[in-house]
């Protein structure tokens, strides 16, 4: 971005300190956070899917009764699963919106102004899926509970699997799905209106970042729970749509998502009335 196309910024208060210098290529910093957790993620769901049939099996397997009460192991691995699963997933699909607001950090540097470290937005963002990946451990240990997961904490009901899927192609179609997908699409006017130059006010446009992130994409994470929440291939096939999805532009891919969730929910639907109600022969 050059200085003669980048935004104005003398409203902004003089540079003080060195934290412009130290920051003076935040993309950089940007670039490096986003692999690095990303790889992390990555790497301890790995780690995870080794253990498929082990602990982590065990712990969600519908002999996890009501009356068994609740294991604050078994919540913390399930918490730490869905916490790398958010990280390798979502982050990707959130690189343009931290290299947006590196672009404007550097050009803010180059005319002196103080910045933050693109870090400090990085981690307002995770905050918030790492809020999600807590709903989702409650979610999960309920699911086991109920006996509404197997032992490979994929849904054992195919009318769930039904539901998870239809309700998330109809949500493909809401208006408050479009309205946080346009926010993901264009942050740069957000971040052009809402500039702050520090760490707290940064976090907080993380935080708001996030929660549109969130609002696109909560009921495609979901979907998790019908495939099994440790299939690696869905991840990185749901990971890839929500990101191509924010860089794409028009409602086409969208619409067509939705459609090819609902004929998938359809099918499930239809395959678990069969096993609870099978035809007879006559």
């Amino acid at each position: 971005m050059s200085d003669a196309v980048g935004p104005d910024f003398s409203h902004l208060p003089p540079a003080t300190g060195r934290l412009g210098a130290v920051f003076a290529r935040p993309k950089r910093v940007a670039v490096g956070c986003i692999v690095a957790l990303t790889a992390l993620g990555w790497l301890y769901l790995a780690v995870l899917t080794a253990q498929t049939d082990g602990a982590l099996a065990a712990l969600c397997r519908p002999a996890l009764t009501p009356a068994a009460g609740w294991s604050a192991g078994g919540l913390a691995l399930i918490w730490s699963m869905w916490a790398a699963m958010v990280l390798a997933m979502m982050l990707p699909s959130a690189a343009p919106m931290i290299l947006t607001y590196t672009e404007i950090a550097e050009t803010a540097a180059r005319k002196g102004e103080p910045i933050v470290s693109p870090i400090a937005i990085a981690a307002g963002f995770s905050l918030v899926w790492l809020g999600f990946a807590s709903a989702a451990a409650l979610a999960q240990l309920a699911l086991a509970r109920a006996a509404l997961l197997d032992s490979g904490l994929v849904s054992a009901s195919g009318l769930l699997s039904g539901a998870i899927f239809i309700g998330a192609g109809l949500y493909q179609f809401s208006a408050l799905k479009h309205a946080c997908l346009r926010q993901c699409r264009q942050p740069f006017p957000f971040f052009f209106a809402h500039w702050e130059t520090t760490v707290r006010g940064v976090v907080r446009l993380g935080v708001r970042q996030g929660l549109y992130c969130l609002g696109c994409c909560w009921a495609m994470m979901l979907v998790m729970f019908a495939v099994g929440a440790m299939n690696v291939v869905w991840m990185a096939g749901l990971a890839a749509v929500m990101t191509v999805e924010k860089l794409v532009s028009g409602n086409r891919l969208t619409y067509a998502l939705g459609v090819a969730l609902i004929a998938a929910g359809a099918a499930f639907v239809v395959a678990g009335f069969a096993a609870h109600w099978p035809l007879r022969a006559i």
